[in-house]
């Protein structure tokens, strides 16, 4: 944090004033992308993805739940890890409370990780959280929207994820897509990687507020500070990605 500069009242509201032009700017510009993310081409779901969910196994159209529009976290929760990824927990602490004033909105959200459907649920017990959480290991869900990688693509660095043909540096990556169902036929309208996520971290956004910020400019690394919210008092907690 640079030193402040020390004002007086008035000369702060003089700021400040001027401060927010910038921010109604920013809002128009925002509603506007916002507009024209609603304007994009949809393309149909051709494939028949099974998931295994608490009840069992379900399709893509199954995820639903009667609603027309879908939206799905990929969760970073590779097959033999132990636990999740904690940025990506970091994020669902956000959306966690979400999901219920979604459905009033005719959005069913659920979290989909390509773990097994047995420590998902474990998981997501001891972070207490309350959202639907299926397993996508029975399908190529995961590879086909670009959030799991194989070795041979991540050692080649031939793999492709946000749009860029580079692989991630995992085999698991985070992102979130968007669905809608028309007359039976699913279609997939939107998907966001990497920076695209920051807008869903209710955290960042306070802390933006906040005269020192984000504070990462000294990490090795952005999330480097995260943990798990169960495990900040934990002196043997590490900075893994899990």
């Amino acid at each position: 944090m640079t030193n402040p500069k020390i004002v007086s009242k008035e000369q702060w509201l003089i700021a400040r004033k001027a401060h927010l032009a910038k921010e109604k700017e920013f809002t128009r510009a925002r509603d506007a992308l916002s507009a024209a993310r609603r304007e994009l081409p949809w393309t149909p779901v051709e494939k028949e993805y099974r998931f295994v969910g608490p009840n069992g196994e379900e399709t893509l159209f199954d995820l639903f739940d009667g609603r027309s529009q879908l939206l799905v976290y990929h969760f970073m929760f590779g097959s033999d890890w132990e636990q999740g990824c904690k940025s990506c927990s970091f994020l669902a602490d956000s959306y966690c409370g979400a999901v219920i004033h979604l459905a009033h909105r005719d959005v069913t959200m659920v979290t989909v990780s390509i773990a097994p459907l047995q420590k998902l649920e474990a998981f997501k017990q001891r972070m207490g959280w309350d959202f639907k959480w299926v397993s996508s290991e029975p399908s190529d869900f995961n590879r086909d929207y670009q959030v799991s990688f194989t070795e041979q693509e991540r050692r080649d660095n031939t793999g492709s994820y946000n749009y860029r043909e580079s692989s991630f540096p995992m085999e698991e990556a985070p992102g979130i897509s968007a669905f809608i169902q028309q007359d039976g036929q699913i279609y997939h309208t939107y998907s966001s990687y990497g920076r695209g996520l920051d807008m869903l971290i209710t955290a960042y956004h306070l802390l933006d507020l906040m005269p020192k910020g984000r504070d990462e400019a000294e990490l090795d690394w952005g999330m480097q500070w995260l943990r798990h919210h169960d495990r900040y008092d934990d002196v043997d907690a590490t900075d893994a990605i899990h």
